[in-house]
């Protein structure tokens, strides 16, 4: 049978680019890929670039404490947010641009509209027509997702806040997990009232529980309001509540519209860009306030429905996400699924990693599979944790282990009499002495926990680190001084 392609793509974020860039340049494969956004997907359009553009200018106004503290004489003025989202948008437009010309470059032809299944080798496009393709890759990555209660539409998700016409004076933040977390950090930082409720006894459910806890001693040390064991359970609009007097911020959003048609039915979601305020809420502990805007982070979900994909046996998980191999090829054999639709490992870089592996594997003659083991991974809350390998808890429960640990006041924030803290942490098996898991929760983090990656990746012992020569005098010496065990279980 003869096909209009070898392989369609259906998605341009960062695994589907990828993938159509290799199969199309080093494959020679003649290639399609259909985008029903912009190209670059929630990374680059929507998450990781956006969000760590806002994490920089949120740190500033810390960067210019400090400079004071040390006796230059510094002050900070209002936050500008209309000139840096602006600046945003247009740094955006640039890198979209980038993706696409990658793309052309590469000899893939694109599609700007969406696409969805017909069958197993067949396409069918927005406008009505259809392609056929010998391969078929599912990229369509995640989207946020509102909680199942009444007046949800009234909050915003993560995808909305890089389109606020203004900055909030009080911000509701529901969910716990880094998404919440990071925002938290980033508005409080550019001024914004944050108030933070997650249902359960910690934050940042999954990672090491030493480092949770000091970060959320951390941002309730910066002003953030964070509630443990409390959720949120009821909102509405708040117009003409008597505590709440008018903003510029409900200017610019407008009022809410009525949260219900005639037949009790819930209103549409608001327009993307466009959230409602005021709003009032009320939480489990009994509290009920007033915000001027809500931020539901209380997960995410694959982008598979609507795809088609189960009407052709595709099989998909409880989550919606499409149940692949380790070569990510799914049920039906023609056609295969890379990044946050598999909801595997939700990171950028290992999406990149999947769709790379796919076409070196269909197209380069080379079957790839990608390890998920022992990926390095950042949450950019202030400060930030960084963090390799298993937890002290979930290493615990399989291994005899040793616990290097140690946490203390940074010489930088030290000297001018601040409380910020730091955290060091090495999870050791204790027969072959090889490193399980390091976390590390400081100002650069990220940065350090790449780099410690590359040796835990390679099976590195506690003797190993013990024999490299510290830098002196930096916070990331501790990884290579610390010599005794706090612990053993």
């Amino acid at each position: 049978m003869d096909f209009d392609y070898d392989l369609f793509v259906i998605g341009g974020g960062s695994g589907g680019v990828r993938a159509a860039r290799i199969a199309a340049a080093e494959g020679k494969a003649k290639v399609a890929l259909a985008e029903e956004s912009r190209m670059g997907g929630t990374c680059v359009i929507r998450g990781c670039v956006p969000k760590k553009l806002m994490v920089f200018a949120s740190e500033y106004p810390g960067l210019v404490d400090e400079a004071a503290a040390y006796g230059w004489e510094a002050s900070a003025g209002a936050f500008d947010w209309p000139r840096f989202r602006g600046h945003l948008a247009t740094e955006l437009d640039r890198l979209e641009q980038v993706y696409r010309r990658n793309l052309e470059r590469a000899g893939v032809t694109i599609f700007d509209q969406r696409a969805t299944l017909a069958d197993p080798h067949t396409v069918r496009l927005a406008d009505g027509t259809a392609r056929t393709a010998k391969h078929i890759l599912i990229a369509a990555g995640g989207r946020p997702v509102r909680p199942s209660m009444p007046n949800a539409h009234l909050g915003m998700v993560s995808d909305d806040i890089f389109a606020m016409p203004s900055l909030p004076k009080s911000i509701l933040i529901v969910g716990g997990g880094y998404i919440a977390c990071e925002f938290a950090c980033i508005l409080n930082g550019l001024g914004v009232e944050v108030t933070q409720y997650y249902r359960g006894a910690q934050i940042l459910r999954g990672f090491d529980d030493e480092a949770r806890g000091l970060i959320a001693e951390m941002m309730r040390a910066q002003g953030i309001d964070l509630h443990l064991g409390t959720n949120l359970v009821e909102m509405a609009p708040a117009e003409g509540h008597p505590e709440r007097q008018p903003t510029e911020f409900d200017a610019a959003m407008g009022m809410p519209a009525s949260d219900s048609d005639a037949a009790g039915h819930a209103a549409p979601a608001a327009p993307r860009g466009a959230p409602s305020g005021p709003i009032w809420v009320k939480a489990t502990n009994g509290s009920e306030r007033v915000f001027d805007a809500v931020l539901f982070a209380t997960g995410r979900a694959p982008n598979t429905p609507g795809l088609g994909l189960e009407d052709l046996g595709v099989r998909l998980g409880r989550n919606g996400q499409v149940v692949v191999d380790a070569y990510s090829q799914s049920s039906v054999p023609s056609i295969f699924a890379v990044g946050d639709v598999t909801d595997r490992i939700n990171l950028t870089p290992v999406a990149i990693r999947e769709g790379h592996a796919f076409a070196d594997t269909i197209f380069g003659g080379r079957k790839t599979a990608v390890d998920h083991d022992l990926v390095p991974s950042a949450v950019f809350t202030q400060p930030e944790l960084g963090t390799i390998g298993l937890t002290e808890e979930q290493a615990r429960e399989a291994h005899r282990i040793e616990v290097y640990c140690t946490s203390f006041r940074p010489m930088r924030t030290a000297f001018i009499d601040r409380p910020e803290r730091v955290l060091f942490k090495l999870i050791v098996e204790a027969d072959t002495r090889r490193v399980l898991g390091c976390h590390i929760v400081a100002p650069g983090a990220g940065e350090l926990i790449q780099m410690i990656g590359v040796a835990v990746k390679m099976g590195a012992t506690k003797e190993d680190l013990d024999r490299t020569v510290a830098v002196h005098p930096t916070i990331s010496e501790e990884l290579v001084t610390m010599r005794t065990p706090v612990r053993t279980a």
